[in-house]
Order: structure tokens, then sequence, then C-alpha cells
């Protein structure tokens, strides 16, 4: 029988010296993309209505599959080890990953402990499988980690968009409201316009007639463009610093690894680790390396 510690191996992201764990890998990625790909089949009714059969079979296998395989995550993660037992497995139940990995198999248990529920609803409550992959993926831990650096400018920018909105519907509302009753019925119906033309959506469903509110139209899309960029460019630049700081902190490891001119096994799966915990690319660690090592001939 497999060992937990081999167990948990397996489930997390494989590298490429083992090749059970980056297959296992493969499999759980292409099963949640035929998940997905399912779940948006079966809302073509004709489709439904001929592969039913074939449709609740596959979610009868995947929902078998991501059992054990949760099954197994909670068992194993004692193995992460910064915790005792009940604790490391009591921190994957409650982590994203955990609380993912249990709402992509709950709708088929809820259609069974209640058979009366709207299958529809329970059929898009599946889709939260797609964010299974980031098991495999740090990509939305990456974003999360950006807002957090970025958090006090985020907040604050968060504000100003707030402001806007209250007074650009409340400006509205009373230009409107005379002119356009059934649209501009209240200042919560204002927001509604405020909040679509702020994000530079713009559906063009609701719009101003008076001179009064196309002038304050100009204004709160003018200022909606603004609050926009500097939301974008406050994650875009929290990106690019944190990738940096990573490519720092690994390279500041490289030197410290070819300091004495030898790489040993111990010094080589730290530098693994690094490598899959900042998501690091070979060639970016292979450019990293050339630049070390370029390093240490000139001295």
């Amino acid at each position: 029988m497999l060992s937990r510690r081999r167990v948990y191996e397996i489930l997390e992201k494989g590298d490429d010296g083992d090749s059970i764990s980056v297959w296992v890998d493969r499999f759980f990625t292409l099963l949640v993309l035929l998940n997905i790909a399912a779940v948006i089949a079966e809302s073509v009714q004709t489709l439904y209505d001929h592969y039913a059969r074939l449709f609740d079979r596959f979610e009868l296998f995947s929902v078998v599959i991501f059992s054990i395989e949760y099954l197994l995550r909670v068992w194993s993660a004692p193995e992460r080890g910064q915790l005792a037992a009940s604790g490391e497995r009591r921190r994957y139940i409650f982590s994203f990953h955990g609380i993912v990995d249990f709402f992509a198999i709950l709708p088929f248990y809820l259609q069974i402990l209640l058979p009366g529920a709207d299958l529809r609803v329970l059929r898009v409550l599946r889709l939260i499988r797609v964010l299974k992959l980031s098991h495999y993926s740090s990509a939305i831990e990456d974003l999360f980690e950006a807002i957090r650096a970025e958090k006090r400018s985020f907040i604050a920018t968060l504000y100003l968009l707030l402001i806007a909105i209250l007074l650009a519907s409340s400006l509205m509302y009373f230009a409107e409201h005379d002119a356009q009753p059934e649209k501009f019925a209240t200042i919560p119906h204002a927001m509604y316009w405020a909040v679509i033309t702020l994000t530079t959506v713009g559906y063009g469903d609701v719009s101003p007639v008076t001179p009064i509110g196309q002038a304050l139209s100009l204004l709160t899309a003018f200022m909606g463009v603004c609050a926009v960029a500097m939301l974008t460019g406050i994650v875009a630049s929290s990106f690019a610093n944190q990738m940096a700081r990573r490519r720092v902190i690994y390279e500041e490891e490289l030197r410290a690894a070819y300091s004495d001119g030898v790489l040993d096994e111990s010094e080589q799966a730290i530098l693994n680790t690094l490598q899959e915990k900042f998501d690091l690319s070979d060639e970016q660690v292979a450019q990293l390396t050339r630049k070390v090592q370029g390093e240490i001939q000139r001295r």
C-alpha cells in the first residue's frame, strides 16, 4: 500500500522527477475540463435529452473520483508537517482549496438528499469544479496576493469609486427623476446606471435625456475611466513587483547554493521547492542559473 507521505506527494503538484504525480495532475486537469464541457453541453436541451444516460454516468464517475481525492487529501494533509495531524486536516478543510474540493462534489450529494431541488441550479453549481485547477496553477493565489500586497492603495481606490457611485447616482436621480420616473425612480435605481457607467460597460438600456443629466453622464464616464485605470494599474504593478521579488529570492538562493562551487542534493531540493512555490518556468530557472554561474566565473 502507498504510504501517507507518498499519497501526499502524488496529489500535490508534481515536478518533472515524479512521473506518477505529473500524470495524476494531468488526469485531474483533463477530468475537470471535461466536467466543465459536460455542464455546458447539458445546457443544450437536445443534447441532454439524447445523451442523458451518458452525462449521468460521467457525473457519477467524476463524483466518485473527486470524492476519493478529497478524502485522500484530508487523510494525507498531516504530511505538510507544520501543525499536528488534526490541525493540518482542519487547515486543509477550511482552506481555499479544501472548500473548492468540497463544493465540487456537494451538488451531487445535495441532489440525492434533496430530490425536489432545482436540478438546473445544481448543474450550474458544478461549474465551481473549474477552481480545482488552482491545485496546479497559482493564478488565483497570485491575484489575491497581489491585491493583499497593495491593500491600502486598492482599498483607497475602491473608496473613491464608492464615493463616485454615490455622488453620480444622487445627482442623476435629481436630474432625471422628473423626465424618466420609471428608470430613475429612486437613488438605488440610479445606482445601477452609475455602476454601469463608472465601470465603462455602458449597456445603453438607461441613459439621461435632460441636458444636466447628459453633462453629468460625461463627467461620470470620465471618472469611471480614471477609477478603472487606477485599479488595473495597481493590480498590474503589484503582479510585476511580486514576480520580481520571486526572481530575486530564487537568485539569492542560487548564489548561496553555488557559493562553494558544488550543488548538492539538499540545495537542489530547496531550489526545486522554490521553483514550484514561485511557479517559475524551467526557462526562467535556466536563465537565472546562467546569470549566477557567469557571475561566479568572473570573480
